[in-house]
């Protein structure tokens, strides 16, 4: 097998299970509930809430899906190129681009198959969270894992080269 199979199989089958799991979900939610719909998943704190969304994150970007689609697209050519050389190193930060990477691409394949993203988790204490999906979620995690390895990878370099801490005199 080789280096760069064995190095991304991770990140890979982290993105396929994301995927799925946004893909199914999603289907399970347009199946069984109605646009509008609320329904109790756990009481005074998660529901089951169907929306079309038709924007971007909060709403912003309007209606516009070519405009959605061309974002994300730059966004995760953008991290990628931000984090090539975090990815190359850390494979926290592999499987966290995986899932930021699937995540953007279940909410592309809505906006290229319906128009819309469905959103449909509705988290009751937190009413500053709009409704979310897992596609949302697993970019949410994605971009926190890759926080945490920058610091790992950032803690490791400074443990290596201690004299990398001492401030300049003078």
């Amino acid at each position: 097998m080789s280096r760069f199979v064995q190095r991304w199989s991770a990140a890979a089958v982290t993105a396929v299970i994301v995927l799925v799991a946004d893909q199914l979900s999603k289907a399970a939610v347009a199946r069984n509930l109605a646009p509008g719909d609320v329904r109790v998943a756990i009481p005074n704190l998660v529901a089951w809430s169907y929306v079309q969304n038709v924007h971007g994150a909060y709403g912003l970007f309007g209606d516009r899906p070519a405009l959605l689609i061309a974002l994300a697209v730059a966004v995760l050519v953008l991290f990628g190129y931000a984090f090539s050389d975090l990815t190359a190193r850390s494979a926290m930060a592999r499987v966290a681009y995986g899932a930021i990477v699937a995540g953007a691409l279940g909410n592309v394949i809505d906006r290229t198959h319906y128009g819309y993203v469905i959103d449909f988790i509705s988290i009751k204490p937190m009413p500053f969270f709009e409704v979310f999906n897992v596609a949302d979620a697993a970019i949410c995690c994605g971009v926190a894992l890759l926080v945490i390895a920058s610091f790992r990878r950032g803690r490791a370099s400074r443990e290596a080269d201690p004299g990398s801490q001492s401030l300049p005199s003078g």
